[in-house]
């Protein structure tokens, strides 16, 4: 069978873990990179034996040849860059955050739709093997019916000296870290209709919030608590473990330090690690992350060979990005926000 010819546009930080992801792939072949930095284009062309090269999007799209786009760049140019893909008609993978609004968001779903071409966002959270794990029990039935969750992530890590970018926007870990925590929150619980959010920002060396405390009511009944803190000092730094907890109708879950996970239920508790894989370019803390890079990678191409959307798609991290955007605003008016009124 042909392998799937991909391009990466975008040769930062994180997209060093997505060549390696792809590299794992047998049915993938990537055949060509950009990015506006001469230097970071060599590295990783060098590094991934890519030998098609190009400063300008525009230049690697009218060269064509290539089956689908992994956009690896920063927010404030996924709105063209997606559009790019869209009017060439090639399936297009964009980095989160999804766009720097919601209507920029529904523009991008929408003319991805019109082109007919699959859009996924790289939401890959959801992905890791920890939090698939937790999904498992639920599916189970093994504790019943969940009436309460929390997922959190609090730590005192430095992620601004990988990514210094992290540290002029106005807005900082909602938009960065918490999109990641509320995509959990809705994969674990189903839709959320109303958000109450509280932010603070300790950093003073940050333009942006670095502590967030999220309440949503979820359609499902589920009432969760989504946290994330880049305040935290902690004996010993979890980073970048999420932890979760499910209080149930027939007994609870609990996700915790090391990947350790307890299901206590009618016939008792039950606790084993739901540790992810060290993958061989992969290193810790990171391995986690790196591990979800790889099963969301995985997972676009067996959609794209069935023909079907991708769990993570353009419409439906719309919902997502919602969450993000209620939340910003329910922080600045000190009130409960309705997501309806954002979606439409």
């Amino acid at each position: 069978m042909r392998k799937l010819k991909g391009a990466l546009i975008g040769c930062g930080f994180f997209a060093v873990n997505q060549m390696h992801g792809w590299r794992d792939l047998p049915e993938v072949e990537m055949v060509a990179i950009c990015d506006r930095d001469p230097e970071r284009l060599s590295i990783v062309g060098d590094e991934f034996a890519v030998d098609r090269r190009y400063q300008s999007a525009e230049a690697m799209f009218a060269d064509g040849d290539f089956d689908f786009v992994d956009i690896a760049t920063t927010v404030g140019s996924h709105r063209a860059l997606v559009e790019l893909a869209a009017r060439h008609k090639v399936p297009a993978i964009c980095q989160k955050p999804f766009a720097p609004t919601l209507e920029d968001a529904k523009a991008m779903v929408a003319a991805a739709e019109a082109a007919g071409i699959p859009l996924m966002i790289h939401e890959n959270f959801r992905w890791q093997t920890p939090v698939l794990a937790v999904k498992a029990v639920l599916d189970s039935g093994a504790i019943g019916e969940p009436f309460w969750g929390r997922v959190s992530f609090r730590s005192g890590f430095d992620v601004f000296s990988g990514q210094p970018y992290l540290a002029r926007g106005k807005r900082f870990i909602i938009e960065d870290l918490g999109i990641h925590s509320l995509d959990i929150a809705r994969f674990l619980f189903g839709d959320a209709s109303r958000m109450t959010a509280r932010t603070r920002r300790i950093n003073p060396d940050i333009a942006g919030e670095d502590v967030a405390t999220m309440l949503l009511d979820h359609d499902s009944g589920v009432t969760s608590i989504v946290d994330v803190s880049y305040a935290t000092k902690l004996p010993e730094e979890p980073f970048p473990e999420t932890f979760v907890e499910i209080d149930a109708s027939r007994g609870t879950l609990r996700l915790g330090k090391d990947y350790r996970l307890a299901v206590h239920g009618p016939d008792g508790t039950r606790e084993n690690r739901v540790a992810p894989t060290l993958l061989p370019w992969a290193s810790r803390p990171w391995h986690n992350i790196q591990e979800s890079v790889a099963l969301i990678q995985k997972h676009w191409v067996e959609r794209l060979a069935a023909g079907r959307e991708p769990d993570t798609s353009g419409r439906d991290n719309l919902k997502t990005f919602a969450l993000v955007e209620a939340a910003y605003l329910s922080a600045e008016r000190g009130e409960t926000v309705d997501l309806g009124d954002l979606l439409g």
